[in-house]
């Protein structure tokens, strides 16, 4: 699942809300995601070239969350994958 472009409508920072939606998916057991894109880079935002100093870790290509705002999403989509797994696993045999 792309948690940016239509999904966010383009306005990077609604990739967090879009993730905590997809987590949700995932925690209640939903098999068909496997994967999400994040548009995620060291700083926040854009940049475009040409336009003077380039700020480091900003992206010039399509509008990121931060490397700070990325890392809880990571460990949320991570937690709903593992309460997704004890609903699918069977219980171990004694």
């Amino acid at each position: 699942i792309d948690l940016s472009h239509a999904n966010s409508s383009k306005q990077h920072h609604r990739q967090i809300e879009v993730a905590a939606d997809v987590a949700r998916q995932i925690a209640a057991g939903e098999q068909r995601i496997t994967g999400v894109m994040i548009e995620s880079h060291l700083q926040e935002g854009r940049q475009d070239l040409g336009k003077g100093e380039l700020a480091h870790g900003v992206s010039i290509t399509d509008a990121c969350i931060s490397m700070a705002q990325t890392v809880p999403v990571l460990q949320q989509l991570a937690d709903a994958v593992l309460q997704r797994r004890a609903k699918t696993q069977p219980a171990p045999q004694a």
